[in-house]
């Protein structure tokens, strides 16, 4: 014990503060919480026991005068055997629609059925249209049964989804077989007059038989208040889960717990009434807290004394000693964005003030240090693509002035003048130092004279078209961003091609932004072509290039210029070609 007070003793008196609020709140709230459980499980239990005997009671009450009121009928219809009769059965019919007509809201379909397989129903047009293949069935098993019984649930063509009461019938004089009387219940109505005493948003039910065959039916969409329960509605009519009618199956005599579609609910069996069936309630797991209320005033009045020590006690510590560090704790966690100087301001002359200072001063230095590399970086970038705009490749120009001479052996006079030209016009808008922008009519200029040149050398193996809608012509853009991207085209696409090729350009205004796309028809690439296309600026330039300047170079001059959401697109496709689409914004001055 003395260990433990010095212990305790030359803790902090923040470390204090929490070990007495800690201890204090737990034995509060334990004490409350180990009496508010025995309550609610008392409270629990109770309510489990009344609602399930209550239920158990009127369905057992409501079945068990069900099957009296059949057996009445199947015991009347068994005292004339004259019906059975080939000259009773314009009468026997009358009969059996007589007492269905009277009981239309349990039976749906009465039969009479003699040992030689002829039936007389309630409703005989209908039956001889449509039949019954169930019947003979019955007629089978009645043969080998002395008294009534209670088939599954099936199918039937005159009574939908039924059971049927099966009373074999013996003649009076020498006991012997001659028929049968079958009366299929209406299992929609039994559903919704059962529906009657439970169904509700907290409750629902269901029945089983004892080979686990589901009893209740619905006619049209299912009932709101049975999707507690996992019903297929995408079926009609809609069935029950077949596993968790096996969980039911499954389920002891009593209180049980079983999980739904919508959480967990407790179920409540009853045992196998006269019929054989076992009737299951459902609830939902907060129906039965929704009448505790005594847990809630107790809680209530414990959670108002322990907030109001709580916050008395953080206000007391954070206006002293925590606030300032959970500001700058704070001030630390959102630092992301090293664009904008995250200062603290403060004027304390304790600890946390010259931490204050302290982190202020590293900020300011760290937002300093960054501006200065990203300006250094910048610069280097610049000059980096101003080298490789200098560069002409010697090989162009050799390939190039090669084709003048060619033209000139052969005379052609005018070729040689506007090649030329176009060499002398591509070198000059190269060379321009001026500004490192120009309008997209100066940047098409530029790329029909390249185009030009290499059309002189490769003749006919491609074709260029643009389409430039008027309103792109006046915007302006990054000097030499089309022609590395066409000469990567021709070089890469089209060349090796044995066939013509083209190249399409179109240019267009899309809210502020310009979208120019450019589509080949050349061999196109596979994935890991595409993805070691980006790669290229770490690699020598090709021999063919104009300049050093290459896809991903035009790549990030754009987004150093105007940002990650601008930049490159490349989608590309084995033997069908390569399309490449460019964002930029829609600006009309030059350097915006």
């Amino acid at each position: 014990m003395n260990k433990l007070m010095s212990w305790f003793g030359g803790q902090s008196m923040l470390a204090k503060h929490f070990l007495f609020l800690s201890v204090g709140t737990l034995l509060l709230l334990g004490g409350l919480t180990w009496i508010n459980l025995r309550e609610a499980e008392d409270l629990f239990r109770k309510q489990v026991v009344s609602d399930a005997q209550i239920i158990i009671d009127r369905t057992n009450l409501y079945m068990n005068a069900y099957l009296d009121n059949v057996q009445n009928i199947l015991m009347l219809i068994s005292t004339r055997e004259d019906l059975l009769t080939e000259v009773k059965e314009h009468e026997a019919t009358e009969i059996l629609r007589k007492y269905a007509s009277m009981n239309s809201t349990l039976y749906r379909s009465i039969y009479l059925v003699r040992e030689d397989g002829k039936v007389m129903s309630s409703s005989q047009t209908t039956f001889e249209i449509i039949g019954n293949p169930h019947i003979q069935k019955l007629l089978e098993q009645a043969k080998q049964t002395q008294g009534m019984f209670i088939t599954e649930p099936y199918q039937s063509p005159m009574s939908g989804k039924t059971v049927a009461f099966t009373m074999p019938l013996r003649s009076a004089s020498t006991s012997s077989f001659i028929g049968m009387a079958v009366v299929e219940i209406d299992l929609v109505q039994l559903t919704n007059l059962l529906s009657q005493f439970m169904n509700t948003k907290n409750q629902t039910f269901s029945i089983i038989t004892n080979k686990r065959n589901v009893v209740q039916a619905f006619e049209g969409t299912l009932p709101s208040s049975y999707r507690m329960l996992p019903y297929y509605i995408s079926v009609f009519p809609p069935e029950l889960d077949t596993v968790f009618i096996d969980e039911m199956s499954e389920l002891s005599l009593g209180v049980s717990d079983i999980e739904g579609p919508q959480g967990n609910m407790v179920a409540v069996k009853s045992g196998m009434n006269k019929l054989g069936w076992y009737f299951i309630a459902f609830y939902k797991d907060s129906f039965f807290y929704q009448h505790i209320r005594s847990l809630h005033t107790n809680f209530t009045t414990a959670g108002v004394f322990w907030i109001f020590i709580v916050l008395s006690s953080t206000y007391m510590i954070s206006r002293y000693v925590t606030h300032p560090v959970r500001t700058l704790v704070a001030k630390m966690d959102r630092v992301r964005d090293m664009d904008v100087l995250h200062s603290i301001s403060g004027s304390g002359k304790d600890e946390i003030g010259r931490l204050v200072l302290s982190y202020n001063a590293m900020m300011e230095r760290i937002h300093h240090l960054l501006q200065e590399t990203r300006e250094s970086e910048r610069r280097k970038k610049q000059f980096e693509l101003k080298m490789l705009q200098s560069q002409i490749a010697p090989h162009f120009l050799y390939n190039t002035l090669a084709c003048i001479s060619s033209l000139a052996k052969q005379h052609k006079i005018d070729e040689v003048r506007e090649t030329i030209k176009a060499l002398v016009g591509l070198l000059s808008f190269s060379f321009d130092k001026s500004t490192e922008f120009v309008t997209l009519a100066d940047e098409l200029e530029g790329l029909r004279m390249y185009a030009y040149i290499q059309k002189v050398r490769y003749g006919d193996k491609f074709t260029m078209t643009i389409d430039a809608e008027p309103e792109t012509l006046h915007t302006t853009m990054l000097k030499l961003t089309l022609q590395p991207l066409v000469e990567n085209a021709i070089f890469h696409g089209l060349v090796p091609l044995k066939r013509t090729g083209t190249i399409r350009i179109r240019t267009k205004c899309v809210k502020h932004k310009l979208i120019i796309t450019i589509r080949d028809t050349g061999l196109g690439m596979d994935s890991e072509q595409l993805s070691n296309l980006f790669t290229e600026r770490h690699k020598a330039p090709s021999k063919h290039r104009f300049t050093g300047i290459g896809i991903m170079n035009v790549h990030e001059r754009i987004v150093l210029y105007f940002g990650q959401e601008y930049g490159l697109s490349i989608f590309s496709l084995p033997e069908v070609g390569t399309l490449i689409r460019i964002e930029m914004p829609a600006s009309l001055h030059a350097g915006q």
